[in-house]
């Protein structure tokens, strides 16, 4: 059974930084995929970045160059460094973990993703 326990995010101004972290917890065979998703009230859930069990990377064109997901030494950690921070990225952000799938296809798939964390929320005023 894979658990996900998620930690970070808050209140920033535009053009500030914030870091979420989520822990993974059980086992998890490769090929999988670990990503962050966020829901905006109002809107549908969007993949924001991913990283896969060969470390490949995939990011959503709005988070591009702003954005950084990455996994500690351990691989137990998952890691969203955000910076340069918009008032639209405002939402409740989500860690999920997809088994077989590769980061390529990560952020358009939600669906596949059965295990996630419990939300965070990430607000950025202007």
């Amino acid at each position: 059974l894979v658990h996900l326990m998620q930690s970070g995010g808050g209140s920033v101004q535009s053009g500030g930084s914030l870091r979420l972290s989520c822990a993974v917890s059980g086992s998890i065979d490769s090929p999988y995929s670990l990503a962050y998703f966020r829901q905006a009230p109002g809107k549908e859930r969007e993949g924001v970045a991913a990283i896969d069990s060969d470390g490949n990377t995939n990011y959503a064109d709005s988070v591009k160059g702003r954005f950084h997901i990455s996994q500690d030494n351990t691989k137990n950690t998952l890691l969203l460094q955000m910076d340069s921070l918009k008032p639209e990225d405002s939402a409740v952000y989500y860690c999920a973990v997809a088994l077989k799938l590769w980061a390529d296809y990560a952020l358009d798939v939600v669906d596949d993703f059965h295990y996630w964390g419990q939300g965070t929320q990430v607000t950025v005023s202007s």
